[in-house]
């Protein structure tokens, strides 16, 4: 053998007794035959709202570094009104909470634009009711700017919330496009978030965008969002303009509508989850379930016959008309906090899909609440 190819003989050998040693201490291990006896249902798990006190109480790092992050952003606002102005959507993305800059940009920049804020972190979202502010946000500057160029009033205000979505998508498209400096300004927390990153709403959202008096600004955390859209959406509808802007900030707002990993699944978790849903609603819609917890509670394994529940709420001035308690159960059931079922008579029924002890836990935190 070539004495110059003894470096590499050596190499190998040193290769070769790694891996015997490997699969020597493998073999071993495994004739041994001890197992652990330790399961992942072993593991005591902190309640969640013990864990989140303790988690409260860890003193923020770094909070000088963040905010002088935060400050050399400010130098970008121009650019970005400019390319808002042009036509473009903004899509920021890296590590840490972007809720603090992207409002400091609305609050600092867009003050001369109808600014709607979509906390996409929330548990549910009605985009229906986001399209109607918008629609109605756009007729209020278009009555606006109509009377101070003719002195004329605009025509009759028209009635939004008993349009359909494609109804609303006209009304949007309709708008006179030739004045590209009126727009509204849709600010998305988590573009990608749990409530929004189904198909149909992604498409709701890049029709909306596509509106000539719309403009997106939106966030993204999750490592795989941009798998939301397809080329059409990002370049022709959405069409993005990306930003990096790790800010390292902590997820302290949107984080509390995740459970925690540590947490178990407890009565009190469920009742934090349910309440924490609970107070996106109006104060009238928590009455409402207020109303269904109680009879539930009382023995009514079966749940609630709707005209039931319709009378006790006309009763309790909860709700004037049948359409009215429908927008609420509406609520409710996406929210999946009812649901329905049928009575021994075969009439559908409401119950909540909570055990004894959650109800009762909800009812006196809801009391507290309401």
């Amino acid at each position: 053998m070539d004495p110059k190819d003894g470096g590499v003989d050596e190499e190998e050998e040193e290769e070769f007794g790694f891996s015997r040693n490997y699969f020597l201490a493998r073999e071993i291990g495994g004739r041994s035959g001890k197992k652990s006896g330790s399961k992942l249902s072993d593991i005591d798990l902190a309640d969640e709202k013990v864990l989140r006190a303790e988690a409260s109480r860890i003193e923020p790092k770094h909070e000088k570094e963040i905010a002088r992050l935060l400050k050399s952003y400010k130098d970008l606002y121009s650019k970005w009104l400019f390319e808002l102005r042009c036509g473009f959507g903004l899509l920021m993305y890296g590590f840490g909470s972007k809720k603090v800059l992207l409002e400091d940009f609305a609050s600092t920049s867009l003050t001369d634009f109808g600014v709607l804020v979509i906390n996409g972190y929330l548990p549910s979202i009605n985009l229906k009711q986001v399209m109607i502010t918008i629609s109605e946000i756009l007729q209020d500057q278009l009555k606006t700017r109509m009377k101070g160029s003719t002195g004329k009033k605009a025509k009759t205000q028209q009635h939004f919330s008993s349009k359909s979505m494609e109804d609303l998508f006209m009304f949007l498209n309709g708008l006179p496009s030739d004045d590209n400096d009126s727009f509204v300004c849709l600010i998305i927390h988590n573009i990608d978030g749990p409530a929004l990153r189904d198909f149909e709403t992604q498409q709701h959202l890049a029709r909306l965008a596509c509106c000539s008096h719309v403009r997106v600004v939106a966030s993204i955390d999750h490592v795989n969002a941009p798998l939301l859209w397809d080329k059409k959406m990002v370049h022709t509808q959405f069409n993005w303009c990306w930003y990096h802007v790790p800010t390292f900030a902590p997820y302290n707002v949107e984080g509390v509508f995740f459970p925690l990993i540590l947490a178990n699944s407890s009565a009190a978790q469920t009742t934090i989850t349910a309440l924490v849903v609970l107070r996106c609603l109006t104060p009238n819609a928590q009455c409402v379930f207020k109303v269904l917890i109680e009879h539930q509670l009382a023995d009514e394994k079966e749940g609630m016959p709707v005209n039931t529940l319709y009378t006790k709420c006309r009763e309790k001035f909860l709700v004037s008309s049948q359409d009215t308690l429908n927008s609420h159960l509406t609520e409710f059931k996406d929210h999946e906090l009812v649901k329905v079922r049928k009575h021994s008579d075969g009439q559908d029924c409401l119950y909540i899909p909570l055990n004894t002890e959650s109800l009762e836990k909800l009812l006196q935190e809801l009391v507290s609440v309401v």
